[in-house]
């Protein structure tokens, strides 16, 4: 297969790039990304020169350029990621993510749909997969502030009774996930109008190596390590279903394979939680691979106003991807946290 995948030097593109140039060298590779603030190719210099991966750095929105990367790399499969993704940066600028993200996709939509009718075969043999997030289904209610045991995971509390499915219908409240919700509505259009073949699949926090630090763990660690403040919207109480990004690819890569063209699978990691819980685990953690005694960073944590729309809980049912292709998370979320700490103790203490 040619693949197409977009974002691919952002941070969860780019462990997808990774997983598929490693696994599959008879695949051609093309890592397609606008290299914004988020995107970096640092993070694929092991793969870099792999005789299977190229890189176009180009914008989604760019309906001729998507049109002749297509053709240049005889396309067959597009594995969609490219976004904004930040809640804070959708609230100062919408326009930003509803171009990217609503115009971006439907731009790539209609570029492979040209592409790919234009060919004797058609559809056959085609996959357009879009990568889309929980915060579209709105939020859910914290019903069991102090936890109860979770349908998924015995050794992690969840804190309702509701979970997301796929079933779940869309009730977005910031701009990003607003923006999220009409590309998928897209994605989804162009199956029933076109009978183009897509997936879609919506996935729960993610974290990781490499993650750019806008995003909690990443921050929260270089602010430790700088001696700055932490800041915690509210009083920390919004939960939050965690997902390891390798774990994610892992799904992504079983599903482009696997999965049934037309249909939605939930990603998570089979535990939620609150915030200020993990800011506290976060500090333990960090602190210890830094040396300091335990504790020694509990006076970083700073209660800041809450966000505008903050939703209060998510938490999402993968059953369905574990019961239909078998997927499960391959670490636990605290061996995935210690793995991703130390790395970014080892990078931020380094520059």
């Amino acid at each position: 297969m040619n693949i197409l995948i977009t974002g691919g030097a952002g941070f969860i593109g780019s462990h997808v790039v990774r997983l598929f140039v490693n696994k599959y060298p008879d695949y051609l590779i093309v890592n397609l990304d606008k290299l914004t603030y988020a995107g970096n190719l640092d993070n694929l210099t092991d793969i870099q020169n792999a005789p299977n991966y190229r890189f176009e750095q180009a914008d989604i929105t760019d309906f001729e350029a998507m049109r002749q990367i297509l053709r240049k790399y005889d396309i067959n499969g597009v594995i969609h990621l490219a976004a904004e993704s930040h809640v804070d940066r959708s609230i100062a600028d919408p326009f930003v993510f509803a171009r990217t993200n609503v115009m971006g996709t439907l731009t790539l939509l209609e570029a492979a749909r040209e592409f790919w009718t234009q060919k004797p075969e058609g559809f056959s043999g085609k996959r357009f997969y879009h990568i889309s997030t929980d915060e579209v289904y709105g939020a859910l209610e914290l019903t069991h502030p102090e936890g109860t045991e979770s349908p998924f995971d015995p050794e992690h509390p969840a804190f309702g009774t509701e979970f997301f499915t796929e079933k779940t219908a869309y009730n977005p409240h910031s701009p990003y996930s607003a923006s999220k919700a009409a590309s998928d509505h897209f994605v989804r259009a162009y199956c029933d109008t076109y009978g183009m073949p897509t997936l879609v699949t919506n996935c729960s926090n993610n974290y990781g190596p490499d993650q750019y630090p806008e995003k909690l763990i990443p921050l929260f660690v270089k602010n430790i390590i700088e001696r700055k403040p932490l800041p915690v919207y509210g009083r920390g109480e919004n939960v939050r279903d965690w997902l390891f990004v390798i774990d994610h690819a892992r799904a992504i890569d079983l599903i482009f394979h696997q999965g049934k063209i037309a249909e939605t699978y939930n990603i998570g990691g089979f535990n939620e939680w609150k915030n200020i819980d993990l800011v506290r685990l976060i500090i333990k953690l960090t602190d210890k691979e830094l040396g300091n005694p335990e504790g020694h960073s509990n006076e970083l944590i700073t209660y800041v106003t809450d966000r505008l729309g903050h939703d209060l809980r998510y938490a999402i049912d993968s059953r369905k991807l574990r019961t239909d292709l078998g997927w499960t998370p391959s670490v636990t979320f605290e061996q995935g946290l210690a793995i991703t700490i130390a790395a970014l103790v080892k990078k931020y203490t380094s520059q």
